[in-house]
């Protein structure tokens, strides 16, 4: 990972434009060639990203200063560096990855044997399909005989759905899955995560966790 505290200006330039006036700021390259500015508040959300695959062009000659993010789709992030205050590279190493807690583990089990309430005619292929950035929670496939790969959160953030984006670009990387469909599953998932996942076409189930577990609801119910 490198890490670069600069004075700066961001543009961005993509299917809408953005403009981030020179401050000082963090930028975060990460391995996966991600790019990702911060502020020094907004807790962890950075002030605008370019998700992996993209490459990173620095300036030279009359460019100097400027470094250039591209992605696939051809979208840009334009850094204009005005002064650099630090800049340092860091080896990470291969992450064990999140350990999920009892309720996530669970979901995961109930869905992988109940994988009929994500649509009728869906077989499952494997929980914990293995890739070389992580296990896929679930791989199955629907009606059609297509792939679908599931997230599955407790909660689902905007984070979750950036984890279930890379899982897609890799597996349709390979023939043999491909073409696949991604589906973010939670017990609760955030409207701003929701907007992503669209935008992203990814599908969006919303899990009853109780109900997946054959608890009834004491609730009084007309019928």
């Amino acid at each position: 990972m490198r890490l670069v505290i600069a004075r700066c200006s961001v543009d961005y330039a993509g299917r809408l434009t953005a403009h981030l006036p020179s401050a000082p700021r963090l930028i975060l390259v990460k391995a996966d060639g991600s790019v990702s500015i911060h502020a020094d508040d907004r807790a962890y959300k950075p002030l605008n990203w370019m998700s992996p695959p993209c490459t990173l062009k620095e300036g030279s000659g009359d460019d100097q200063g400027t470094w250039t993010v591209v992605n696939k789709a051809g979208e840009k992030l334009i850094i204009t560096m005005e002064e650099i205050l630090h800049d340092s590279s860091h080896e990470l190493g291969v992450d064990p990855g999140l350990i999920k807690d009892g309720v996530e583990a669970h979901l995961q089990e109930l869905l992988a044997d109940r994988i009929e309430i994500l649509g009728e005619g869906y077989t499952l292929i494997r929980r914990e399909y293995p890739t070389a950035i992580g296990p896929v929670d679930i791989l199955c496939r629907d009606s059609e005989g297509a792939t679908v790969a599931v997230e599955l959160k407790r909660r689902g953030d905007i984070d979750g759905v950036e984890q279930l984006t890379r899982y897609l670009e890799l597996l349709n990387r390979d023939p043999h899955l491909a073409p696949v469909r991604g589906i973010f599953a939670a017990q609760e998932i955030k409207p701003q995560a929701r907007v992503l996942a669209t935008d992203r076409k990814i599908g969006c189930v919303v899990l009853d966790y109780d109900a997946m577990r054959g608890i009834e609801d004491d609730k009084l119910r007309l019928f």
